[in-house]
């Protein structure tokens, strides 16, 4: 043994307490023992004593070892007991350990080598067991905690979706305003994009040249009023889920030189050149057409807003068999590469200022991205910070949508090359009211 152990040896003979004390000496046991003969004179010392171990005979004056044992346990006093039995107590001696004791021993064997071999055993088995005891403790407790903590993630995951629900409801609610108050508000600007066109008409009466510039200015800006609106629009409409594509089949090549053809004159203002590579043998698509026109608008819109000097170039090309990349170039101003993952978020700007030098709702590469996703399509961006960026976009040849209808123009759409509508088409007015 390594330290001086306390041991308290509870026995009434005292030439059994003497062999006890004899047997400890001769195994070089360093022991403190106090030595009592009754149970109650025991149950004073362990209440008011640590031990290390308790030597206890069975046969007591005032009571029995079986007796004492139970005490000592009910009360969860923790001490290592042996009991010392008579030759004839060996079979009470079971009794005894199911009643708490840790080991026990016969007095007849009782010698230096095996009174510390039980003595060490009994040790060793009651600090085993309480550590395990405390092992147990720390586990329940452990328990308790994560019992409590789950409670308390479970409370927040209640008022997380109670949350999302009204984040939610707020959503739909915002989507539902910013359509109707586009919708409202195009009706009125519609007629002021009309009677400026009327007035600018010269058989309908001639405008001083200060007049004229005015009435212009009032169409330019309310035309650009009204792509703000209509942006606004098709994002609440995609939001809410309401925008739905409508393919047909036609000419991809046709749509981006028309689109281009209606972006010349904004381009020109800025001494910008535009230009097409088409690397395609066969541009007949399945797609909704507007839908792939309001996506080349904006990138071409995007191109020229934020290019001052320079060219923009739209190449369309094959990936493969089954899907057609249409790339936007220009020499702009390029985008930090910070701000590469982020321009695609509602209501995005690279300019956040009030007095931004590039205006816009920051909707139009949100719809754009949107647009394609709804496409099963793909988009992505390279820029360097002063040399300009390519937007690239890749769709799918045929655009999958619901209905019958759909589903018999795709069987035929490889097979019919002959586009009699195509002009119906690209004519036919916006959806977006």
């Amino acid at each position: 043994m390594e330290k001086t152990l306390k041991i308290l040896v509870v026995d009434d003979d005292e030439v059994d307490r003497m062999t006890v004390r004899r047997a400890l000496y001769n195994a070089g046991v360093l022991a403190v023992l106090s030595e009592v003969d009754t149970c109650s004179e025991a149950i004073k010392l362990v209440h008011t004593n640590s031990y290390d171990c308790v030597f206890l005979d069975y046969r007591l004056p005032d009571g029995d070892g079986l007796t004492l044992i139970s005490q000592l346990r009910a009360e969860n006093i923790k001490v290592p007991l042996v009991v010392l039995t008579g030759q004839s107590d060996e079979l009470i001696a079971v009794e005894l350990m199911k009643a708490g004791a840790n080991d026990y021993l016969s007095k007849s064997q009782v010698s230096s080598e095996t009174l510390a071999q039980v003595l060490r055993n009994a040790i060793r088995v009651y600090r085993a067991e309480m550590q395990a005891e405390q092992a147990m403790l720390q586990l329940r407790e452990s328990n308790k905690i994560l019992v409590q903590k789950n409670q308390e993630l479970e409370q927040q995951q209640k008022l997380i979706q109670q949350q999302n629900i009204k984040l939610k409801e707020a959503s739909q609610l915002k989507s539902k305003f910013l359509a109707t108050i586009s919708h409202e508000l195009r009706t009125p600007m519609n007629a002021i994009i009309g009677f400026s066109q009327f007035l600018l008409r010269p058989k309908f009466g001639t405008l001083s040249d200060s007049q004229r510039d005015m009435v212009q200015r009032i169409l330019n800006n309310g035309k650009h009023l009204l792509g703000l609106l209509n942006e606004v629009l098709d994002f609440s409409k995609i939001e809410s889920g309401q925008l739905e594509l409508k393919p047909q089949i036609y000419d991809i090549l046709t749509v981006v030189n028309s689109t281009i053809g209606e972006m010349t004159a904004q381009a020109s203002m800025k001494k910008l050149s535009l230009s097409v590579t088409n690397k395609l043998d066969d541009s007949i698509v399945y797609s909704d057409p507007l839908r792939v026109k309001q996506i080349v608008a904006n990138l071409l819109s995007n191109a020229i807003k934020f290019t001052k000097v320079g060219a923009i170039n739209i190449e369309v090309e094959a990936v493969n068999e089954n899907r057609i990349a249409i790339s936007v170039h220009d020499t702009g101003i390029g985008i930090d590469s910070n701000e590469t993952d982020n321009i695609f978020e509602v209501f995005r700007q690279i300019d956040q200022a009030i007095n931004r030098e590039y205006p816009g709702t920051g909707l139009g590469l949100a719809i754009v991205k949107a647009l394609v996703n709804m496409m099963s399509g793909t988009i992505h961006v390279e820029s360097e910070l002063g040399n300009g960026s390519t937007f690239r976009i890749e769709i799918p040849r045929q655009v999958c949508s619901d209905g019958a209808e759909d589903t018999k123009l795709m069987d035929n759409f490889v097979t019919k090359k002959n586009i009699s509508t195509q002009s119906d088409v690209l004519s036919r007015p916006s959806d977006r009211g």
